[in-house]
């Protein structure tokens, strides 16, 4: 068990490195961005704001990578408990549909540098007439600028939070509180450090994965068994990929999609390659489709009664079986209830996991150098 909200299984690896403590070390303590991990940290947006926005019904959210997944996340995990409708615009496509185009909508643009290309062209076309809200940092920039021209309301973005880590800070949680939900229950950091079974877990997984990485054993391939997980699990990708992919080093994190997947990936990874370590993702749902009895053969009775998740979930520890006699390497999460706090406790998790990673592994996990790279290409040929 990692907390009260999620059923954990670790690695089963033996004589792994032993790491100490980390949360009264000095480098733990001067990263400001986990701050935005606790419930006192300070928005610069205030609740009267909140109120005001929220009077909308339907919200577009523009911005690209960590400036949108992490809110999509919260929507898609927790849209049972959400009532307004937000549209997600984070890509670039040659045309935009007319329902993303057409609907009266508030909208949100994200850019932590306020120059974001995608940003830009996306909402260069869909401002209109629409009421506009601009989260990005103080600093002269083209979005903040063109926030100026509108008259539009900007709310800072912190400079000393980067994108695939601002989910807990005003970028996702101006979006999560205009969708009704509680911020402070997000805030999980201070429980969680103090919580040894927590923090055991948390140092065997980075050991684990720092030996897999050893080993030459570079793709993490997540098994994922919720479909309201697909966009957390995105965010995680970004998250270990852009933070951990540096000096010919890192870890590709692959999403697959399952039990979809049983019937075109999962006899590689029972029997191809070696070079995977894997991670099992399921959430529990009360809610589920039941198999209808009425045309069900004699051959398979064993289905009679059983709900859609029960179906599923047995495909999932047949899996884990499987993998476990093939001795391949593999951790599993169950969250037991879908709420703030349990994935306010997979966000941490992930965040520190990612963290401690970059530290043992001598990688800055907070830079992004090549991107800036193919930004500077790509305005180079876009003048010629």
């Amino acid at each position: 068990m990692l907390t009260s909200n999620i059923k954990f299984k670790n690695f089963n690896i033996l004589k792994l490195r032993k790491f100490k403590n980390f949360k009264n070390e000095s480098w733990f303590k001067k990263i400001k961005l986990f701050e935005s991990l606790k419930p006192n940290y300070k928005y610069s947006y205030s609740k009267d704001q909140i109120k005001k926005i929220s009077k909308s019904k339907n919200f577009r959210l523009i911005g690209m990578g960590g400036s949108t997944l992490g809110a999509n996340a919260i929507y898609q995990f927790l849209n049972h408990k959400i009532k307004k409708n937000f549209i997600f615009i984070n890509n670039l496509n040659s045309k935009l549909n007319n329902y993303e185009k057409k609907i009266k909508a508030t909208n949100i643009i994200i850019s932590k540098s306020g120059n974001t290309l995608e940003t830009i062209v996306n909402s260069n076309t869909l401002i209109n007439n629409n009421k506009n809200i601009f989260i990005t940092e103080n600093k002269k920039s083209y979005l903040r600028n063109l926030a100026y021209k509108l008259k539009a309301e900007i709310i800072e973005h912190k400079n000393y939070i980067g994108g695939r880590y601002s989910v807990l800070s005003e970028v996702g949680m101006l979006p999560a509180e205009i969708m009704g939900l509680n911020e402070k229950k997000f805030k999980r950091l201070n429980f969680l450090i103090n919580n040894k079974v927590f923090l055991n877990e948390l140092m065997k997984n980075v050991s684990a994965i720092l030996r897999f990485v050893k080993e030459k054993k570079f793709n993490s391939i997540i098994l994922n068994y919720d479909n309201k997980s697909e966009n957390l699990l995105k965010w995680y990708q970004q998250l270990v990929a852009e933070s951990l992919g540096k000096k010919s080093k890192g870890i590709l994190p692959v999403i697959s999609t399952m039990p979809k997947d049983n019937h075109s990936l999962l006899q590689l990874y029972l029997d191809g390659t070696k070079n995977n370590f894997f991670t099992f993702f399921s959430a529990l749902d009360k809610k589920s489709d039941m198999i209808n009895n009425k045309f069900l053969q004699k051959t398979h009775n064993y289905l009679k009664n059983k709900s859609f998740s029960k179906v599923i979930y047995a495909q999932k520890i047949a899996t884990e079986k499987s993998f476990f006699k093939k001795k391949l390497p593999f951790r599993s999460f169950d969250v037991k209830i879908r709420n703030e706090e349990a994935l306010g406790e997979l966000f941490c998790f992930f965040i520190l996991e990612t963290i401690l990673l970059g530290r043992v592994l001598k990688i800055n996990p907070f830079d992004q150098p090549s991107v800036e790279l193919i930004k500077k290409e790509t305005k180079k040929i876009l003048l010629s």
